[in-house]
């Protein structure tokens, strides 16, 4: 039975997996020829990082997310999973 208090981190924790299996299988699944919808997708992000040179110390920031249908169900079955549970 659902309880009112969940834990926010559970629910980040619970989507963060489902996008990454769900990211995996459909890289996976778009070189099998009747699955390659899933790994439909874009990716988009920092092209070029950024760096932040201060003398002591280096800082580079960069980010690149890369969603496919694959990734959406799997975040979509996560928050499904986490409502049930």
């Amino acid at each position: 039975m659902a309880t009112r208090d969940k834990n926010i981190w559970i629910l980040v924790l619970f989507i963060l997996s489902g996008l990454v299996v769900g990211g995996l299988l459909g890289e996976l699944a778009k070189n099998i020829d009747w699955l390659w919808w899933l790994g439909f997708g874009q990716e988009f992000g920092l092209e070029n990082p950024i760096t932040l040179n201060l003398s002591v110390v280096t800082i580079t920031f960069a980010l690149m997310l890369r969603i496919n249908i694959a990734s959406i169900i799997g975040m979509a079955m996560a928050i499904f999973i986490y409502r049930k549970v």
